[in-house]
């Protein structure tokens, strides 16, 4: 897996971690039990601190989208969220309220808004389903 991050974002690096992993995942990018690199050599490649890092893998632990395997490393879970699905439609609403937010002040209307929503989803279900074996 690799990772891009941008240091001029105002999204904190430990955080745009954590989006890349969940999105990689639920892509079919990496699959359920596959091996997330370890802490010191990701922080070295990606020059940053260690505890950047374990702190990125505990949000994702904690999110349970991955498992640490004490001596081993981390791992991705299996796919079943661990949350009912008002929880799963609230998380998504809160994610979607801040791009509604960002169209609004870009002066995107909401025909072209839904559209690109929609052409996006698309996209992503395209990729997950080539994914797959």
């Amino acid at each position: 897996m690799r990772f891009q991050l941008n240091f001029k974002s105002a999204k904190p690096v430990y955080l745009q971690l954590v989006d890349q992993v969940k999105s990689a995942a639920a892509s079919g990018a990496v699959q359920p039990g596959e091996p997330l690199p370890s802490i010191r050599p990701l922080a070295e490649e990606l020059r940053v601190n260690r505890n950047t890092i374990a702190k990125a893998y505990a949000e994702l632990e904690n999110q349970r989208v991955i498992e640490t395997v004490a001596g081993k490393g981390c791992f991705v879970r299996a796919g079943s969220s661990p949350f009912r699905k008002d929880v799963r439609l609230r998380l998504v609403a809160e994610a979607m309220d801040d791009a509604v937010v960002q169209a609004h002040h870009l002066q995107i209307g909401k025909a072209e808004f839904l559209r690109l929503a929609e052409e996006r989803f698309d996209a992503f279900e395209g990729q997950r389903t080539a994914r797959m074996p």
